[in-house]
């Protein structure tokens, strides 16, 4: 076995964990955050005492640690896999459409893991009360109107487009 096909094989392995992780924890923290929010709106729940919405908070900050790490992860990962691989782009159309989407998204995830990072430091690092927390909170679902919403989408496209690896060149110049 060659040497980078080596590295490409750890950076696919690294990849697919860290995706796991990562996609994970952002399903779980959105569903910790559906319980505070009024269903359809931006509107915080009345009936949440503080001290259960501030335990809420402090299990989204835990979460965006785990989704910071691993997104670093896939990202580090995911470039290292493409540079060493021996399956080219040109030949491997889904590949291709999988890089596009990821790296599409780039700049929206890490404007998100900035605000995420805030709200960690709050969290961990300050004594902020709940109403700090819910200006990152609103700061954070509103952000980009929409746009982390659309890359996870896009995400789970990427998952389709490995599982079923369409646009593949044949050796012999067809699909």
């Amino acid at each position: 076995m060659r040497p980078s096909t080596r590295v490409s094989h750890a950076a696919l392995f690294l990849l697919l964990v860290g995706g796991v992780i990562w996609l994970g924890a952002v399903n779980i923290r959105a569903l910790i955050s559906n319980d505070m929010l009024k269903t359809g709106t931006l509107e915080f729940e009345e009936y949440l005492a503080p001290e259960a919405e501030r335990e809420i908070f402090r299990l989204i900050s835990f979460t965006s640690v785990v989704i910071m790490i691993s997104y670093t992860i896939v990202l580090v990962s995911g470039a290292v896999f493409l540079a060493t691989s021996p399956l080219r782009l040109k030949e491997h159309g889904w590949l291709m459409m999988s890089a596009i989407l990821f790296s599409l998204f780039v700049p929206v995830e890490l404007y998100t893991m900035y605000l995420d990072a805030r709200m960690v430091y709050m969290e961990f690092f300050t004594t902020a009360g709940n109403d700090v927390f819910r200006e990152l909170f609103h700061a954070r679902l509103g952000v980009l109107a929409g746009a982390p919403l659309v890359a996870l989408l896009c995400y789970y496209t990427i998952i389709a487009l490995a599982v079923f690896r369409p646009f593949t060149k044949t050796p012999g110049g067809g699909k």
